[in-house]
C-alpha cells in the first residue's frame, strides 16, 4: 500500500495519506510531509526528542499533531528522518522522533512547506483502511 500521493491543488500542495489503521495513518502523514520536503535517506537519526498534539476531534489532531512536527524544522532546524506513535486516542497523541539538525552542505530542501492547514482537512475509515487528506501552504 502507498503511503501517500500528491494531488493537485490551485496554489497549495494537496496530500492524500493511507494507512490500515489511524496509528499508521498519522506516521505515514509525518513521513509525508518531511519526504515532500527533502531527502529523507540524507538525514541522518543522531537527535531524538517526542512530540505532544491534542485535538478535538480526528482531523485537528491530525492537523495540530503535523503541526507540532513542521514546527521541528521551522522552530528548531530539525529535519524528522522517523516519527513513531506511542500513546494514541481519538484526542490526543504522543509521538518520538529521529532526525538531524539541517545542514546546508548536506540537505536540499525540495519544498518548503509554510504551514498545514484545516481547509478540506478529512479522515476517514474506509473498507480498505484509513484516509486522509489535507491541503499544506507552500
Amino acid at each position: 500500500m502507498k503511503r501517500y500521493v500528491l494531488f493537485d491543488h490551485t496554489a497549495d500542495l494537496g496530500i492524500e495519506i493511507y494507512g490500515a489503521d489511524m496509528k499508521t495513518l498519522f506516521e505515514n502523514a509525518a513521513f509525508a510531509l518531511y519526504d515532500i520536503m527533502t531527502d529523507l535517506d540524507s538525514v541522518g537519526t543522531g537527535e531524538t526528542g517526542e512530540i505532544v498534539a491534542e485535538g478535538t476531534d480526528r482531523e485537528d489532531l491530525l492537523v495540530n499533531y503535523l503541526r507540532e512536527s513542521l514546527h521541528a524544522f521551522n522552530g528548531k532546524g530539525l529535519l524528522l528522518k522517523e516519527q513513531a506513535i506511542t500513546a494514541m486516542d481519538e484526542k490526543h497523541l504522543v509521538a518520538t522522533f529521529r532526525g538531524e539538525f539541517f545542514d546546508p552542505e548536506r540537505h536540499r530542501l525540495d519544498k518548503e512547506i509554510k504551514a498545514v492547514t484545516y481547509y478540506g482537512a478529512e479522515v476517514k475509515q474506509t473498507p480498505r483502511g484509513w484516509v486522509a487528506r489535507l491541503i499544506m501552504d507552500v
